[in-house]
Protein backbone atom coordinates (compact mmCIF):
# COMPACT_ATOMS: atom_id res chain seq x y z
CA UNK A 1 0.00 0.00 0.00
CA UNK A 2 2.93 1.98 0.67
CA UNK A 3 4.05 1.45 -2.63
CA UNK A 4 0.82 2.56 -4.44
CA UNK A 5 0.71 5.72 -2.13
CA UNK A 6 4.56 6.54 -3.25
CA UNK A 7 3.59 6.04 -6.79
CA UNK A 8 0.06 8.33 -6.88
CA UNK A 9 1.83 11.55 -5.20
CA UNK A 10 4.72 11.26 -7.85
CA UNK A 11 2.11 10.84 -10.40
CA UNK A 12 0.01 13.69 -8.98
CA UNK A 13 2.75 16.02 -8.58
CA UNK A 14 3.93 15.73 -12.61
CA UNK A 15 0.26 16.08 -13.67
CA UNK A 16 0.02 18.96 -11.22
CA UNK A 17 2.61 21.41 -12.93
CA UNK A 18 1.70 24.07 -15.21
CA UNK A 19 3.34 22.11 -18.24
CA UNK A 20 0.19 19.48 -17.57
CA UNK A 21 -2.37 21.51 -16.29
CA UNK A 22 -3.98 20.88 -19.29
CA UNK A 23 -2.54 17.48 -20.01
CA UNK A 24 -5.08 14.17 -20.14
CA UNK A 25 -3.88 11.38 -18.38
CA UNK A 26 -4.39 7.54 -20.46
CA UNK A 27 -3.53 5.46 -16.93
CA UNK A 28 -2.09 1.67 -18.13
CA UNK A 29 -0.69 -1.28 -16.75
CA UNK A 30 3.15 -2.01 -17.63
CA UNK A 31 5.04 -1.25 -21.10
CA UNK A 32 4.39 -4.60 -22.74
CA UNK A 33 1.10 -5.28 -21.67
CA UNK A 34 -1.84 -5.10 -24.33
CA UNK A 35 -3.86 -2.58 -22.43
CA UNK A 36 -0.38 -0.03 -22.72
CA UNK A 37 -0.40 -0.72 -26.36
CA UNK A 38 -4.04 -0.45 -26.71
CA UNK A 39 -3.98 2.98 -24.58
CA UNK A 40 -1.18 4.12 -27.36
CA UNK A 41 -2.67 3.39 -30.50
CA UNK A 42 -6.14 5.15 -28.85
CA UNK A 43 -3.67 8.20 -27.76
CA UNK A 44 -2.19 8.38 -30.72
CA UNK A 45 -5.57 9.11 -32.63
CA UNK A 46 -6.73 11.34 -29.86
CA UNK A 47 -3.39 13.72 -30.56
CA UNK A 48 -4.64 13.78 -33.96
CA UNK A 49 -7.31 15.13 -32.76
CA UNK A 50 -5.94 17.91 -30.78
CA UNK A 51 -6.44 16.31 -27.58
CA UNK A 52 -3.18 16.41 -25.03
CA UNK A 53 -3.27 13.02 -23.72
CA UNK A 54 0.02 11.27 -21.95
CA UNK A 55 0.06 7.43 -21.67
CA UNK A 56 1.07 6.51 -17.96
CA UNK A 57 2.16 3.14 -17.02
CA UNK A 58 2.06 1.79 -13.50
CA UNK A 59 2.45 -1.28 -12.05
CA UNK A 60 -1.21 -2.51 -12.16
CA UNK A 61 -4.47 -2.79 -12.95
CA UNK A 62 -4.95 -2.07 -8.90
CA UNK A 63 -2.90 1.12 -9.07
CA UNK A 64 -4.69 2.43 -12.74
CA UNK A 65 -8.01 2.11 -10.56
CA UNK A 66 -7.01 4.16 -7.31
CA UNK A 67 -5.59 7.00 -9.63
CA UNK A 68 -8.94 7.43 -11.39
CA UNK A 69 -10.96 6.98 -8.32
CA UNK A 70 -8.37 9.82 -6.75
CA UNK A 71 -8.87 11.89 -9.12
CA UNK A 72 -4.76 11.59 -10.40
CA UNK A 73 -5.47 10.45 -13.76
CA UNK A 74 -8.20 10.41 -16.37
CA UNK A 75 -9.10 6.92 -18.27
CA UNK A 76 -7.82 3.76 -18.03
CA UNK A 77 -8.71 -0.03 -19.85
CA UNK A 78 -9.40 -2.23 -17.38
CA UNK A 79 -11.44 -5.64 -17.35
CA UNK A 80 -15.39 -5.30 -16.44
CA UNK A 81 -14.93 -7.77 -13.55
CA UNK A 82 -11.66 -5.49 -12.19
CA UNK A 83 -13.86 -2.71 -12.23
CA UNK A 84 -17.14 -4.49 -10.37
CA UNK A 85 -14.38 -5.19 -7.60
CA UNK A 86 -12.98 -1.99 -7.38
CA UNK A 87 -16.23 -0.38 -6.96
CA UNK A 88 -17.57 -2.77 -4.67
CA UNK A 89 -14.71 -2.91 -2.72
CA UNK A 90 -14.02 -7.07 -2.53
CA UNK A 91 -11.64 -9.10 -4.22
CA UNK A 92 -9.06 -8.02 -3.80
CA UNK A 93 -9.79 -4.09 -2.89
CA UNK A 94 -9.43 -3.01 0.95
CA UNK A 95 -11.81 -0.21 -0.14
CA UNK A 96 -15.25 0.75 -1.57
CA UNK A 97 -13.77 3.19 -4.83
CA UNK A 98 -16.91 4.63 -6.12
CA UNK A 99 -15.94 7.33 -8.60
CA UNK A 100 -14.84 4.84 -11.14
CA UNK A 101 -17.30 5.44 -14.43
CA UNK A 102 -17.49 2.94 -17.47
CA UNK A 103 -17.47 4.79 -20.93
CA UNK A 104 -17.30 2.05 -23.46
CA UNK A 105 -17.12 -1.36 -23.68
CA UNK A 106 -13.95 -1.47 -25.82
CA UNK A 107 -13.21 -5.13 -27.23
CA UNK A 108 -13.88 -8.87 -26.56
CA UNK A 109 -10.19 -10.07 -24.21
CA UNK A 110 -9.67 -13.68 -24.28
CA UNK A 111 -7.01 -14.79 -22.04
CA UNK A 112 -5.39 -17.98 -21.36
CA UNK A 113 -2.05 -19.75 -20.47
CA UNK A 114 0.24 -20.97 -23.07
CA UNK A 115 3.98 -23.34 -22.93
CA UNK A 116 6.23 -23.68 -25.35
CA UNK A 117 5.12 -25.15 -28.77
CA UNK A 118 7.56 -28.45 -27.97
CA UNK A 119 6.15 -28.77 -24.65
CA UNK A 120 4.62 -32.45 -23.99
CA UNK A 121 1.91 -30.15 -22.08
CA UNK A 122 -1.03 -30.67 -24.44
CA UNK A 123 -4.05 -29.84 -22.24
CA UNK A 124 -5.11 -27.77 -19.51
CA UNK A 125 -5.17 -31.51 -17.14
CA UNK A 126 -1.44 -31.82 -18.48
CA UNK A 127 -0.51 -28.70 -16.10
CA UNK A 128 -0.86 -31.40 -12.70
CA UNK A 129 2.17 -31.32 -11.15
CA UNK A 130 3.59 -28.58 -13.06
CA UNK A 131 5.41 -25.33 -12.13
CA UNK A 132 2.32 -22.77 -12.23
CA UNK A 133 2.52 -18.91 -11.46
CA UNK A 134 0.88 -17.56 -8.34
CA UNK A 135 1.12 -14.90 -6.13
CA UNK A 136 0.08 -12.19 -8.70
CA UNK A 137 0.65 -9.73 -5.90
CA UNK A 138 1.71 -6.59 -8.19
CA UNK A 139 -1.49 -7.89 -10.89
CA UNK A 140 -3.75 -9.31 -8.76
CA UNK A 141 -6.48 -9.70 -11.47
CA UNK A 142 -4.49 -12.40 -12.41
CA UNK A 143 -5.40 -14.23 -9.42
CA UNK A 144 -9.02 -14.96 -10.23
CA UNK A 145 -8.11 -15.56 -13.92
CA UNK A 146 -5.51 -18.22 -13.78
CA UNK A 147 -7.58 -20.48 -11.13
CA UNK A 148 -11.02 -19.92 -13.09
CA UNK A 149 -9.06 -21.83 -16.33
CA UNK A 150 -7.41 -24.63 -14.51
CA UNK A 151 -10.42 -25.14 -12.80
CA UNK A 152 -12.15 -25.74 -15.94
CA UNK A 153 -10.07 -29.13 -15.97
CA UNK A 154 -10.66 -30.19 -12.00
CA UNK A 155 -7.91 -28.50 -11.00
CA UNK A 156 -7.02 -26.15 -8.08
CA UNK A 157 -3.61 -25.12 -6.73
CA UNK A 158 -2.94 -27.98 -5.01
CA UNK A 159 -2.33 -29.67 -7.70
CA UNK A 160 0.26 -27.63 -9.17
CA UNK A 161 3.84 -26.90 -8.52
CA UNK A 162 3.39 -22.91 -7.22
CA UNK A 163 6.20 -20.77 -8.31
CA UNK A 164 5.97 -17.03 -7.32
CA UNK A 165 5.69 -14.71 -9.84
CA UNK A 166 4.48 -10.31 -9.33
CA UNK A 167 2.79 -9.69 -12.53
CA UNK A 168 2.71 -10.38 -16.02
CA UNK A 169 5.97 -8.99 -17.56
CA UNK A 170 8.01 -10.73 -14.76
CA UNK A 171 5.53 -14.25 -15.37
CA UNK A 172 6.78 -14.50 -18.90
CA UNK A 173 10.38 -13.90 -18.53
CA UNK A 174 10.25 -16.77 -16.30
CA UNK A 175 8.53 -18.82 -18.56
CA UNK A 176 10.58 -17.61 -21.03
CA UNK A 177 13.82 -18.33 -18.97
CA UNK A 178 12.39 -21.82 -18.18
CA UNK A 179 11.27 -21.25 -14.17
CA UNK A 180 7.66 -22.11 -14.86
CA UNK A 181 5.92 -24.23 -17.57
CA UNK A 182 3.81 -22.47 -18.28
CA UNK A 183 2.52 -18.11 -18.54
CA UNK A 184 -0.49 -16.38 -18.72
CA UNK A 185 -1.27 -13.47 -21.11
CA UNK A 186 -3.78 -11.81 -23.21
CA UNK A 187 -3.59 -12.91 -26.88
CA UNK A 188 -2.20 -10.35 -28.64
CA UNK A 189 0.35 -8.80 -26.40
CA UNK A 190 3.86 -8.40 -27.59
CA UNK A 191 5.37 -9.55 -25.07
CA UNK A 192 3.87 -13.38 -26.08
CA UNK A 193 5.44 -12.14 -29.54
CA UNK A 194 8.82 -11.66 -27.85
CA UNK A 195 8.33 -15.31 -25.43
CA UNK A 196 7.02 -17.09 -28.80
CA UNK A 197 10.62 -15.24 -31.01
CA UNK A 198 12.94 -16.64 -27.65
CA UNK A 199 11.02 -19.84 -27.61
CA UNK A 200 11.12 -20.85 -31.10
CA UNK A 201 7.20 -21.09 -30.62
CA UNK A 202 3.69 -21.07 -27.88
CA UNK A 203 0.83 -22.41 -27.92
CA UNK A 204 -2.21 -21.55 -25.85
CA UNK A 205 -4.27 -24.10 -24.14
CA UNK A 206 -7.71 -24.13 -25.01
CA UNK A 207 -10.68 -24.62 -22.42
CA UNK A 208 -13.50 -27.25 -22.72
CA UNK A 209 -16.21 -25.04 -22.88
CA UNK A 210 -19.68 -26.14 -21.80
CA UNK A 211 -22.89 -25.12 -19.23
CA UNK A 212 -20.73 -26.98 -16.16
CA UNK A 213 -17.86 -25.55 -16.85
CA UNK A 214 -19.12 -21.82 -17.44
CA UNK A 215 -20.50 -21.70 -14.01
CA UNK A 216 -17.16 -23.01 -12.77
CA UNK A 217 -15.72 -19.87 -13.83
CA UNK A 218 -18.56 -17.63 -13.09
CA UNK A 219 -17.93 -18.83 -9.52
CA UNK A 220 -14.63 -16.61 -9.36
CA UNK A 221 -16.46 -13.59 -11.63
CA UNK A 222 -19.48 -12.31 -12.72
CA UNK A 223 -18.87 -11.06 -16.24
CA UNK A 224 -16.55 -14.18 -17.62
CA UNK A 225 -17.90 -15.70 -20.57
CA UNK A 226 -16.20 -18.31 -23.51
CA UNK A 227 -15.13 -16.84 -26.76
CA UNK A 228 -13.96 -19.09 -30.00
CA UNK A 229 -10.73 -17.79 -31.10
CA UNK A 230 -9.22 -18.90 -34.27
CA UNK A 231 -5.53 -18.49 -35.81
CA UNK A 232 -4.49 -15.25 -37.11
CA UNK A 233 -0.99 -13.17 -37.80
CA UNK A 234 -2.14 -10.90 -35.35
CA UNK A 235 -3.04 -14.16 -32.33
CA UNK A 236 0.55 -15.32 -31.81
CA UNK A 237 0.20 -18.68 -29.87
CA UNK A 238 -2.92 -19.90 -31.23
CA UNK A 239 -2.11 -22.81 -33.88
CA UNK A 240 -6.17 -24.12 -33.94
CA UNK A 241 -9.49 -22.83 -32.93
CA UNK A 242 -9.80 -23.16 -29.14
CA UNK A 243 -12.48 -21.91 -26.62
CA UNK A 244 -10.84 -19.15 -24.48
CA UNK A 245 -12.11 -17.46 -21.42
CA UNK A 246 -13.23 -13.55 -21.97
CA UNK A 247 -14.15 -10.88 -20.26
CA UNK A 248 -15.52 -7.42 -21.83
CA UNK A 249 -11.85 -4.56 -21.90
CA UNK A 250 -13.76 -1.37 -20.82
CA UNK A 251 -12.42 2.58 -21.19
CA UNK A 252 -12.90 3.59 -17.63
CA UNK A 253 -12.78 7.23 -16.41
CA UNK A 254 -12.95 9.13 -12.97
CA UNK A 255 -15.92 10.95 -12.24
CA UNK A 256 -14.33 13.91 -11.79
CA UNK A 257 -13.34 13.42 -16.03
CA UNK A 258 -15.39 16.61 -17.77
CA UNK A 259 -18.06 15.60 -20.25
CA UNK A 260 -15.97 17.14 -22.71
CA UNK A 261 -13.18 15.11 -22.24
CA UNK A 262 -15.02 11.67 -22.53
CA UNK A 263 -17.02 13.36 -26.13
CA UNK A 264 -13.81 13.94 -27.22
CA UNK A 265 -12.13 10.61 -26.22
CA UNK A 266 -15.63 8.89 -27.54
CA UNK A 267 -15.31 10.48 -30.74
CA UNK A 268 -12.02 9.54 -31.30
CA UNK A 269 -12.45 5.81 -30.79
CA UNK A 270 -15.38 5.61 -33.07
CA UNK A 271 -14.61 8.57 -35.73
CA UNK A 272 -10.95 7.25 -36.26
CA UNK A 273 -11.19 4.06 -35.77
CA UNK A 274 -8.96 3.19 -38.84
CA UNK A 275 -5.93 5.05 -37.37
CA UNK A 276 -6.03 2.94 -34.00
CA UNK A 277 -6.05 -0.23 -35.69
CA UNK A 278 -3.69 0.83 -38.29
CA UNK A 279 -1.30 1.21 -35.25
CA UNK A 280 -2.60 -1.75 -33.59
CA UNK A 281 -4.61 -4.61 -35.68
CA UNK A 282 -6.50 -6.01 -32.83
CA UNK A 283 -8.86 -3.35 -31.94
CA UNK A 284 -10.46 -3.82 -35.78
CA UNK A 285 -13.50 -5.76 -33.19
CA UNK A 286 -14.29 -2.41 -31.73
CA UNK A 287 -17.56 -1.46 -32.39
CA UNK A 288 -20.28 0.97 -31.97
CA UNK A 289 -23.39 -1.30 -31.83
CA UNK A 290 -21.59 -3.15 -28.77
CA UNK A 291 -20.18 -0.86 -26.99
CA UNK A 292 -22.85 0.84 -24.87
CA UNK A 293 -23.02 -2.44 -22.70
CA UNK A 294 -25.27 -3.13 -19.36
CA UNK A 295 -22.88 -4.37 -16.72
CA UNK A 296 -24.91 -5.00 -13.43
CA UNK A 297 -23.52 -2.74 -10.57
CA UNK A 298 -21.75 -0.17 -12.50
CA UNK A 299 -22.21 2.80 -13.38
CA UNK A 300 -21.49 4.73 -17.18
CA UNK A 301 -20.01 7.97 -16.98
CA UNK A 302 -22.89 11.13 -18.21
CA UNK A 303 -21.42 12.08 -21.15
CA UNK A 304 -20.67 8.39 -22.24
CA UNK A 305 -24.64 7.96 -21.75
CA UNK A 306 -25.13 10.79 -23.79
CA UNK A 307 -22.97 10.05 -26.60
CA UNK A 308 -24.60 7.22 -27.44
CA UNK A 309 -27.79 8.09 -27.09
CA UNK A 310 -27.02 10.92 -29.83
CA UNK A 311 -25.79 8.40 -32.33
CA UNK A 312 -29.11 6.16 -31.59
CA UNK A 313 -26.80 3.26 -29.82
CA UNK A 314 -29.22 1.26 -27.43
CA UNK A 315 -27.85 -0.76 -24.25
CA UNK A 316 -26.91 -4.12 -25.33
CA UNK A 317 -27.79 -6.16 -22.66
CA UNK A 318 -25.07 -7.82 -20.27
CA UNK A 319 -23.93 -10.97 -21.11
Amino acid sequence: MKRIRHTLFAALIALSSPVAAQTVSFATSPQGSVWNTMAGAISNAARGEGQNIIVQPFGGNAITMEALDSGIAEFTLNDANDVYTAVTGTGDYTREMPKLRIVAQINTFPVGLFVRDDSDIKSLEDLRGKRFPVGWNAFPLSIPLTQAIIATAGLSLDDVTPVLVPELIRGADEFIAGRVDTAFFAVGAPKVAEANAALGGIRYLGIDANEETLAVVRKYRPYYYFTEVSPSPVRVGITEPIQMIAWDNVLVAGEHVSDESVTAMLTTIFDRKEDIVASYPPLASISLETAYREYSGLEYHPAAVAFFESRGVEQVPQK
